[in-house]
């Protein structure tokens, strides 16, 4: 991180109402350089699960599918936070793009290159974002469009900054069961179906369950050369129905284009929150 060591940034409360608390956490301006900055804050307020999809899917011969992205399944309700953007889109994508572009100095132009590394999701789908409501004000599935929107980012980070010694990246780490996933259904119940989601395991790899398993691609990640890696690729932590861990990457499904129109409406969101905080960024 600073010019003899290397380590990630612990980010908190990311959300562009909460600056202060940002720089205050990450105390970047007492470093030369950063190596590696983990994007991994995120939350999925009031998920509900629609049964009536999931059985139509049993149905249709789809539900592997479904269990493995939560499409069509899964809805949140989202609301506003203090500066008036959807609450979703500020935690998971907003707050960490501004601490990213932040930093920036720290990132680039170092001697060796510098990594970000976001947590998305298989839950991330093209079809659940749209670029004339990117903070998914109007829709009921707003954690797989910061997810997406998420992944378009990184795609543009890359275009933009790579000859500058920043790499970006996006990591899957499967479904874990933590806090965010216990609030989908009762705990009760999750223990009841875990001995079925171990057997589903042989069947949807992506089944990592603990957080330990989930880190896998986050891990693997920390030992690549950044050069080598596709910009167009998430890498999914998966495990085997035996319990091996290994890393899957796949192709994602995003339109460079969309990802630049994205990125430009993002600057100027940016703008206008960062306006509102001139006085704490100055000091």
């Amino acid at each position: 991180m600073a010019a003899a060591a290397a380590a990630a940034v612990p980010v908190a409360t990311p959300t562009p109402g909460r600056m202060e608390r940002v720089v205050l956490v990450t105390g970047a301006s007492g470093f030369q350089r950063l190596d590696f900055v983990y994007l991994n804050a995120g939350i999925m307020p009031n998920p509900q699960v629609n049964f009536r999809a999931l059985w139509q899917g049993l149905m249709t011969g789809k539900v592997l599918h479904m269990l493995t992205t939560a499409e069509g399944i899964m809805t949140q309700t989202d609301r506003l936070n203090g500066d008036g953007l959807q609450e979703v889109f500020a935690t998971n994508l907003f707050g960490h793009l501004i601490l990213v572009r932040q930093l920036e100095s720290l990132l680039c132009g170092n001697e060796k290159p510098s990594r970000l590394i976001w947590t998305s999701s298989s839950n991330a789908r093209e079809t659940a974002f749209s670029l004339s409501d990117y903070q998914h004000a109007k829709g009921q599935e707003s954690y797989s469009s910061s997810k997406y929107a998420t992944d378009l980012t990184s795609v543009v980070l890359n275009r933009k900054l790579n000859k500058q010694g920043l790499y970006s990246s996006v990591v899957c780490p499967g479904l874990v069961m933590s806090n965010m996933t216990y609030r989908i259904l009762p705990v009760f119940l999750w223990k009841l179906l875990m001995p079925i989601m171990w057997l589903i395991r042989f069947f949807a790899k992506t089944y990592t369950l603990t957080p330990y398993n989930g880190a896998e691609a986050h891990v693997w990640l920390f030992k690549q050369k950044p050069e080598s890696l596709d910009a167009l690729v998430k890498y999914h932590s998966c495990t085997s129905g035996l319990g091996k861990n290994y890393v899957e990457p796949r192709k994602m499904d995003v339109d460079e284009e969309t990802a630049e129109k994205l990125y430009e409406k993002l600057l100027e969101l940016e703008k206008q929150a960062l306006e509102k905080y001139d006085d704490l960024l100055d000091k």
